[in-house]
């Protein structure tokens, strides 16, 4: 694998760190071993005891375990990175590079694309309107962050740039120049492309459009990642659309949080496992990320269905305020019929939606239900939620349609790595006041507390493997993911007895326990459980 063979060894030099004493997991999978740490500069020299006078900053790692920094293969943190750059709900769970990219990227962009965002709740000062993904990229580097970023070409901001908010098969002369740009950008080391295909304007794009983008990841050697069309009724059938845009253009596939959604759809969980297992076992590098809940999070609005959302997110308040159209709306999203991801519904109705914080008009919301809600505004909870989203389109949920035995079968799979699907900042105002999913604070560390030390769904090796090494190779981020010689020094230590989650949904900004020290690029960024104020984080490029 790429990584493997960028960690060769290196001849011993002077050191600036050794973390002494700890039970070092490589990343491998394999199990741990009691030994030494030698660090210089922002490289691992050696993995082997040293003598007590070694002239070197020393992290006494007795008792904890010391593994590669974790890499979270599904981040949003473009926006939170740019006003606290410390990322700390995930660097607190041991996350040492975040990757970007499902559905949107800080660039390519164009003025569309940025008028566009402008109606999404993005934080007050933060960009994402960059011409290209590798000027947004650095200027999270430049800005001083304490992560390593890393990023898929956002396939909204394709879409965007080619064909605007409306739902008409790209022109072939756009289709051409936007190859263009991804062909740039792939050279440039963006690692693929990644789109989100239940939400407009990217779910407009049909599979002929984006056979011809991945042609271009293709010839590049990238990864092609996808939130699927459907995660529910038309589960399979999106994943076989996933399977063979991925076989027809050379282009490694990873699914987006790997789910079935919506109870009647929980079977056939174990039968996408099949199917993916069926062309991995052929040779076809396909895989996975998961987190480990069994609510999703996401806008209300998603619940609208996509075809109201064409022309972007003022043509949608248009559409809410005409009551015929929103009472066609409230129709659809009754209706058991059509090829839309229909949220709503999935979650077995207001009773399965849960409200991250109050809505619009001071209507008390933050830790009910919609069936709650809908009763406080005298509506049905189809008519309330339309409501809701005309107030404020930017309302976001938990949505409950996954089943806990599947996500215990999806995160045992060997090729299942983590992700997040959340930003990263400390738990502070404005953050702490905002709403959130629990997964912001606790994903890893409940991979590791929860899954791994209290049900036994794992050894400790092969967890450390599919937050390390496996999605490293994934992506072809080169000298990460392992703890060996010449490897780049992202390094976390941890104590397995106790690291775990305790964030929940009614109170979410709750740090993960256990983590002791992060370091990154060689340089601490926590030390003894408290942050730093390092910033060595920096811009990644795929390999090759």
């Amino acid at each position: 694998m790429a990584g493997e063979m960028d960690c060769a060894s290196l001849d011993p030099m002077p050191l600036s760190l050794v973390i002494r004493g700890g039970t070092v997991y490589d990343g491998t999978g394999t199990s741990g071993v009691r030994t030494d740490v030698l660090v210089d500069g922002d490289r691992v020299v050696g993995v082997h005891p040293v003598s007590d006078d070694v002239d070197a900053e020393i992290i006494d790692a007795s008792g904890l375990a010391v593994a590669p920094g974790f890499i979270n293969v599904l981040s949003h943190a473009w926006g939170s990175l740019q006003l606290d750059p410390s990322g700390a709900s995930e660097l607190f769970q041991g996350v040492t590079t975040e990757v970007f990219g499902e559905a949107f990227s800080l660039g390519p962009s164009g003025p569309e694309f940025a008028d566009y965002m402008d109606s999404w709740d993005i934080p007050e000062g933060a960009r994402i309107d960059f011409p290209r993904l590798t000027d947004g990229l650095s200027h999270l580097e430049r800005l001083g962050i304490a992560p390593n970023v890393a990023s898929f070409v956002g396939g909204h901001n394709l879409r965007v740039l080619g064909a605007g908010l409306d739902d008409v098969p790209m022109a072939a002369s756009a289709l051409d120049r936007v190859c263009g740009v991804l062909d740039e950008e792939m050279a440039d080391g963006a690692l693929g492309l990644g789109t989100a295909l239940i939400y407009p304007p990217g779910r407009f794009a049909g599979t002929a459009e984006l056979a011809t983008l991945c042609a271009v990841v293709g010839r590049h050697d990238g990864v092609y990642i996808s939130h699927l069309r459907s995660e529910g009724d038309h589960f399979l059938e999106a994943l076989d659309e996933l399977l063979e845009l991925a076989r027809g253009s050379g282009a490694r596939a990873e699914v987006y949080h790997l789910k079935a959604a919506g109870q009647a759809n929980w079977p056939k969980m174990k039968l996408a496992i099949e199917r993916i297992e069926r062309l991995r076992s052929s040779g076809e590098p396909v895989t996975a990320d998961m987190y480990p809940y069994t609510a999703g999070g996401t806008a209300l609005s998603a619940s609208i269905p996509p075809g109201y959302h064409a022309g972007g997110p003022s043509a949608l308040m248009a559409r809410l305020g005409d009551p015929a159209e929103r009472a066609r709306m409230a129709a659809e999203i009754r209706s058991l019929s059509g090829d839309w991801e229909n949220l709503y519904l999935g979650s077995g109705g207001g009773d399965g939606v849960l409200f991250f914080s109050d809505v619009a008009d001071e209507v008390p919301a933050r830790g009910r239900r919609l069936s709650e809600v809908a009763d406080t505004l005298g509506l049905g909870e189809v008519e309330a939620l339309l409501e809701i989203v005309s107030r404020d389109p930017s309302t976001g949920v938990a949505y409950f349609m996954m089943d806990e035995q599947n996500v215990r079968l999806g995160l045992a799979q060997p090729w299942v790595s983590i992700g997040s699907d959340a930003e990263a900042h400390q738990a502070v105002a404005p953050w702490a006041d905002a709403a959130t999913h629990p997964r912001t604070y606790g994903t890893f560390a409940r991979v590791l507390g929860h899954y791994c030390r209290e049900l036994g769904l794992f050894p400790l090796g092969e967890a450390i493997r599919k937050m390390t090494s496996l999605p490293a190779d994934n992506l072809q981020l080169s000298g990460r993911g392992r703890v060996q010689p010449g490897c780049y020094a992202d390094i976390v230590v941890f104590d397995p007895a106790t690291v775990g989650d305790l964030a929940t949904y009614a109170d979410p900004h709750r740090y993960a326990t256990g983590v002791q020290e992060v370091i990154v690029n060689g340089i601490p960024v926590v030390r003894r459980g408290r942050l730093t104020g390092a910033t060595p984080g920096r811009r990644l490029r795929r390999s090759g």
